[in-house]
């Protein structure tokens, strides 16, 4: 069983930044891609941003595009979210979610429980 824990979030200022942490436990997987995606109160979630792993090529959604950054950390299978110049629409569970398969940048076989960030204006 996998297991992905998320970290980092919290109550910031608007124009403030955060990094969110993932971090991969449990059964020992290959990752293809990892990802971020977030969801506000009474939306859908939504994608936030996709890392692939052998080429470290990323993918980021418009309204993030040029303020977060999506990267691989050393520890195999952790990830993190640079996230500034923060906006009080950026307020949301952030979520991390792990590719195995390789199937689809819409399709994830893991994910972690999510971690609040409240940007207050």
């Amino acid at each position: 069983q996998v297991q992905l824990v998320e970290s980092g979030g919290g109550l910031v200022q608007a124009g403030g930044s955060l990094r969110l942490s993932c971090a991969a436990s449990g059964r020992t997987f290959s990752t293809y891609a990892m990802a971020w995606f977030r969801q506000a109160p009474g939306k859908e979630r939504e994608f936030v941003a996709r890392i692939w792993w052998r080429s470290g090529g990323t993918l980021y959604a418009d309204s993030v595009k040029g303020r977060f950054t999506i990267s691989r950390g050393n520890a195999k299978n952790t990830a993190y979210l640079q996230m500034n110049s923060l906006k009080p629409e950026d307020t949301a569970v952030y979520y991390c979610a792990a590719d195995e398969r390789g199937v689809s940048r819409y399709e994830y076989d893991y994910w972690g429980q999510g971690t609040q960030v409240t940007v207050s204006s």
